[in-house]
């Protein structure tokens, strides 16, 4: 089984060291702040505040982010604590081959991402090379932005947090201009952005409306909060810290604090641009209430935006599970460039249009992959792995032919659960796919397929950096050294 096993050991997808981890506090943060300025953001601030006022949107979208922020910290210790990428990880749950069917969902779910803040980016670079030089070509701006992008990642992480602290202020401050702008736009249209509802609606409906932004935000990040391992095993954090808080800090700041706050102000701008000028995306915003060069720099903003959230929160994790399906033949930067063409071929100019029932949809699925992965880690291995074992194809996690059934039942359940009911997709997917995965896991699977880090508990054994540990993936196996699923199998 070695050559098959090799096929499980691209050296980009093995455990990150801790020595290798480069990822701080405010790098993280930083990251986070370029990744909220998403075009999805100022979707579900315009389409709040024309059912509620801005203020109820704001809560809603606080609610929202702290609430998702949570759950991304909470999947992200699988990469803090083992080094492991989302598509290795998951071949627990669904097993080292069936792993590639929901990872790979996921994967064209991040590169449509990466092909609709592309295009939106492309707009914006459009705008400035109109007002400068009388350009107008967007595809054009489209073909150059998505190649820069797509260089940039391939340089790597610490390429793409160096990216992000230029970023990151440039964000802000022009943020804050952007509000300020489209705020007294609509204060010259008479209309106050703190009272203003386009169309006002009974208390029920608005109540409805009130969920609705909160489970949009939730429903977007849903797609983050699944394979946030394949960014947080970059994180520093303290080694044999058993304090769950402590050890994952870092990733805290950043998912309920910095996160929150820089995206519910994006939210803001987007509702306040729908206010000012019934339009919520700002390209189109600022082309109405600013020229010259005052546009071209609001513009600019849009630009690095686009750009820092797509090269950490989209690009990353599909190169990542694209190097996971094709093995050593298909290195990290290979799987960028495979993420930048499917987000083209998608044509992302038109996914535009259908963004919020979109991100419900999506946001419903991924969630049952992120409940089932909650369950998987917390619940039943108690966050102890047998990491060796998910790099061979012989190991415990090799299951039915490759396949973990529980995992793929689960995954349905939740999936379908989260179509019927989409208003509240987030909850129901995550909630319905981790129950299910728990009582067919515990009760069923894993009677037929035993998990030596459940039947025999070990920190010593089965856990990371909380005991100092660095997963070592051997290269090749002795013969004599039979795995745990063959030495179950004998006896």
């Amino acid at each position: 089984m070695e050559d098959q096993d090799q096929y499980l050991k691209s050296p980009d997808l093995l455990p990150i060291a801790y020595n290798d981890k480069k990822i701080g506090t405010l790098g993280f943060s930083v990251m986070w702040i370029g990744m909220a300025v998403v075009l999805a953001a100022f979707a579900i601030g315009g389409a709040g505040v024309q059912q509620i006022s801005l203020g109820w949107v704001i809560l809603a979208t606080l609610i929202g982010c702290v609430a998702i922020g949570f759950m991304i910290t909470i999947i992200g210790d699988i990469g803090i604590e083992h080094g492991l990428s989302f598509p290795v990880y998951m071949r627990a749950p669904f097993g080292t081959i069936g792993t590639h069917i929901p990872s790979v969902i996921r994967g064209i779910s991040a590169s449509c991402w990466f092909g609709i803040n592309t295009y939106f980016g492309a707009t914006a670079m459009n705008g400035i090379l109109y007002i400068l030089f009388s350009f107008d070509h967007w595809i054009t701006c489209y073909c150059i932005f998505a190649a820069v992008q797509l260089i940039n990642t391939s340089f790597g992480i610490k390429a793409i947090e160096r990216f992000s602290d230029l970023a990151a202020p440039i964000i802000i401050l022009i943020s804050i201009w952007i509000y300020s702008t489209l705020s007294e736009r609509a204060v010259e249209q008479g209309r106050n952005i703190w009272s203003w509802v386009e169309h006002p609606m009974s208390q029920g409906a608005a109540v409805t409306a009130f969920f609705v932004v909160i489970f949009s935000v939730m429903g977007f990040w849903a797609t983050l909060a699944a394979d946030i391992p394949s960014i947080s095993r970059f994180i520093k954090a303290p080694k044999y810290e058993r304090n769950w808080f402590k050890r994952n800090k870092s990733s805290l700041i950043g998912s309920i604090i910095a996160m929150p706050l820089a995206q519910t102000f994006i939210v803001a701008i987007g509702a306040v641009s729908y206010i000012a000028v019934s339009n919520y995306d700002p390209v189109v915003a600022l082309q109405e209430a600013a020229n010259g060069w005052i546009l071209a720099i609001l513009l600019l903003m849009i630009i690095f935006a686009q750009w820092s959230t797509n090269t950490a929160a989209n690009v990353v994790p599909a190169a990542t599970i694209f190097s996971n399906l094709g093995g050593p033949k298909v290195p990290f930067w290979v799987g960028v460039f495979i993420a930048g063409i499917i987000g083209t071929v998608v044509q992302p100019w038109n996914l535009f249009a259908i963004i919020i029932p979109f991100l419900l949809m999506i946001g419903g699925i991924l969630s049952a992959i992120t409940g089932i992965l909650f369950s998987d880690y917390y619940l039943l291995r108690k966050r102890r792995v047998n990491v060796q074992d998910l790099y061979r194809n012989d190991g415990q996690y090799y299951y039915m032919n490759g396949f973990n059934l529980a995992g793929f039942i689960a995954f349905l359940f939740g999936g379908i659960a989260s179509y019927f009911l989409p208003t509240y997709s987030f909850v129901v997917g995550f909630l319905i796919g981790g129950a299910t995965y728990y009582l067919l896991a515990k009760y069923w699977w894993f009677k037929k397929y035993r998990q030596i880090e459940i039947d025999h508990p070990s920190d010593e054994k089965y856990l990371g950096i909380t005991v100092g540990r660095d997963w070592e993936i051997e290269k090749s196996f002795d013969n004599s050294c039979q795995s745990f699923r063959g030495f179950i199998d004998s006896n």
